[in-house]
């Protein structure tokens, strides 16, 4: 689930990368590293939620097996953390 973030940040860089030019101004250049930065500390946030969701959610899972479908529903929802933060720089 961790790979999906790291896809986010690799769809921001290449959308940011297609809009540089050699002449870049400052205000430019502050806005791509705010969406950078944005995407990049959401995904910081979205994974370390995932971390702690699957170390609890497998020790819950060892003691009662009907917890899987509830820890997978928590770590996807905090897999979204991410995703919303992606589509917010998009839709800039």
């Amino acid at each position: 689930m961790a790979t999906i973030l790291a896809i986010y940040g690799l769809v921001v860089s290449v959308m940011i990368s297609n809009t540089m030019k050699a002449e870049t101004h400052l205000f430019t250049a502050f806005v791509h590293l705010g969406a950078g930065l944005a995407v990049g500390i959401s995904a910081l946030g979205a994974g370390f939620a995932i971390g702690i969701t699957g170390h609890a959610g497998v020790r819950g899972v060892s003691q009662q097996p009907r917890l899987f479908v509830g820890m997978m529903l928590i770590m996807i929802f905090s897999e979204v953390l991410g995703e919303f933060s992606r589509s917010c720089v998009v839709r800039r």
